[in-house]
């Protein structure tokens, strides 16, 4: 039989904290992660590189926080240790299924993580361990979509995969709107001028300015991480 044709080899999955809570949207849900971990199991099988980018919502998100009183910056700081427990917590479950990783922190803590060393990540993948970053950018006011967008673009991957809770790039929100329009394609410039919600608008900026894709498609179909890296369509596909 023959190898798969890998269109991808190197990319960044960007996973929202509420992927990790299931269905009751807070928390952890350990068949949640589980389910996650197998899809990137698959996916490392393939040989491909892998870095993670991992959200905090389901325990602390800074933005909302911040419109109830709580000082924007200090409200960033706690969803940054939120994405933490995210990232240990995805790693504990990876590895119990074999899958070697690196947890690595935008913010230092060095007795349970290591610091975010552009070489030291790029060895980990060249090495097929997965590498899971956590705590952002480090910085406030920025979100793990524009963290996500800056380590792809530092490790060299060739596209970002935004896991969503829905199956592409809408024109409106089709969980509220049943009469949204589906985009198998989007440019840049358009998905910016329509002000699409489903991907903060820095991180596809930062995207447009570096010719890096996007792909954003829906976690909850099994086996749609594979179906990307092989060049299969599934989701919808920011480019230019």
């Amino acid at each position: 039989m023959s190898e798969p044709k890998i269109k991808w080899e190197k990319v960044v999955l960007k996973i929202g904290g509420e992927s990790l809570a299931g269905k009751s949207g807070y928390g952890i849900s350990t068949t949640q992660v589980n389910v996650i971990a197998r899809e990137i199991k698959k996916v490392r099988k393939l040989g491909i590189q892998m870095g993670v980018m991992v959200g905090g919502g389901n325990i602390f998100r800074g933005e909302v926080a911040s419109k109830h009183g709580v000082d924007r910056a200090t409200a960033d700081y706690m969803g940054m240790l939120a994405t933490i427990i995210n990232a240990l917590a995805l790693q504990d479950t990876l590895e119990r299924m074999g899958v070697v990783t690196r947890v690595q922190t935008a913010i230092e803590m060095q007795e349970i993580a290591e610091p975010y060393i552009r070489r030291r990540a790029l060895r980990h993948l060249e090495k097929g361990r997965v590498i899971i970053f956590a705590g952002g950018t480090g910085n406030p006011y920025f979100t793990t979509d524009t963290a996500a967008a800056l380590r792809a673009l530092e490790i060299g991957a060739q596209a970002i995969l935004k896991a969503t809770k829905v199956d592409g790039v809408y024109s409106s929100d089709p969980l509220k709107n049943s009469s949204a329009k589906k985009f198998d394609r989007i440019k840049y410039g358009e998905f910016l001028r329509r002000r699409l919600e489903i991907m903060d608008a820095t991180a596809v900026s930062l995207c447009m300015d570096n010719h890096l894709p996007i792909v954003v498609f829906s976690l909850q179909k099994k086996g749609n991480i594979k179906r990307i890296v092989l060049g299969e369509r599934a989701g919808t596909i920011i480019t230019d």
